[in-house]
């Protein structure tokens, strides 16, 4: 009898053993959250984790390197231009959500020369930029509408494939540009004459008060975060640090930058404080995000994928719910 009590406590404790362990495991993916990011800010509040043993990070020169695999699952989470997300979720029948904004405005307003002091000032002027048909042009086109300039026939705007190329440009000219951080950064520093005219973020607070200016978010595959919950949870509370860790020491911040290929750290160092990094979720994340979306829709439809996306394109944790 003792000998059959023993079975039955030994079973009843193999079991819960058991239990706990496949429970663990339906919460711990067996590899590491694979992620990607773009060489410029969308990445550079996640520095601080690169080498954390739990992930694995991918930095691309461009979009079109990463949104493949995180459609086709051979990435988790990818920190990629606002509107892409929701082309990405559009394009997929909502199997991509959003999961925090990591960057609001890293936009600048350049020139070589004297001519132009605001918004106001580029009636009649040609821009040279970067970004078309992305959320630059649609950033661009909004401040100039909003300030009472058609960007159709009172501005020229001519784009460029590369900021590298603007740079040039205005190495051996006068004249106006957009450019990105940290690339305004650099230019500034290589480009004898030129000067900050405005930051652009700044622009739009003034001229946009009902919305907020976003540059990137954290996407990921719904399928993930919705098997991972816990996983995905400890991953953006470790972001948040990150981002905040990355936000007050610029100086050990910029090494970090370099060391992972983003930009040089003189130049990272100097453009951080520019760089708008944040880390924004839950309730926060969809009001801010999805006023910039509806602005962007209102522009062209087809910036975020023909439609804005749903209520499930804003991630919330499932204890937030």
């Amino acid at each position: 009898m003792k000998l059959k009590k023993l079975f039955v406590i030994l079973l009843s404790a193999a079991l819960v053993f058991s239990l706990g362990a496949c429970a663990k495991a339906a919460q711990e993916p067996d590899t590491k959250i694979r992620i990607a990011g773009l060489k410029g800010p969308t990445s550079m509040g996640l520095v601080k984790l690169m080498d954390n043993e739990k992930y694995e990070f991918t930095l691309a020169g461009s979009a079109d390197e990463v949104t493949p695999l995180l459609l086709k699952g051979e990435l988790d989470m990818a920190a990629v231009p606002a509107n892409l997300a929701a082309v990405l979720y559009n394009n997929s029948d909502g199997k991509i959500v959003t999961l925090a904004v990591n960057t609001l405005g890293v936009l600048s307003l350049l020139e070589k020369g004297d001519t132009v002091n605001g918004v106001g000032d580029l009636k009649g002027k040609t821009v040279y930029a970067t970004g078309k048909g992305s959320t630059p042009e649609y950033t661009l086109r909004h401040i100039l509408q909003s300030a009472g300039i058609d960007p159709d026939k009172d501005v020229t705007i001519e784009f460029k494939s590369e900021p590298a190329e603007v740079v040039a440009l205005l190495q051996n000219e006068n004249g106006i540009a957009m450019l990105p951080q940290p690339y305004a950064t650099a230019a500034l520093s290589q480009t004898e004459g030129l000067r900050l005219v405005l930051d652009i973020s700044d622009a739009w607070d003034a001229l946009v008060p009902e919305s907020r200016l976003i540059t990137g978010v954290l996407a990921a595959r719904k399928d993930f975060v919705e098997k991972y919950p816990e996983a995905t949870a400890k991953f953006l509370a470790e972001y948040r640090d990150s981002a905040d860790w990355v936000n007050a020491n610029n100086e050990e911040a910029s090494q970090l930058i370099e060391k992972y290929g983003i930009t040089k750290a003189a130049i990272a160092k100097k453009a951080l404080p520019h760089c708008s990094i944040v880390f924004m979720d839950g309730t926060e994340m969809k009001q801010a995000l999805s006023g910039y979306l509806a602005i962007l829709s209102n522009q062209n439809p087809k910036a975020v994928g023909g439609k804005l996306p749903g209520e499930d394109f804003y991630y919330t944790a499932p204890s937030a719910k």
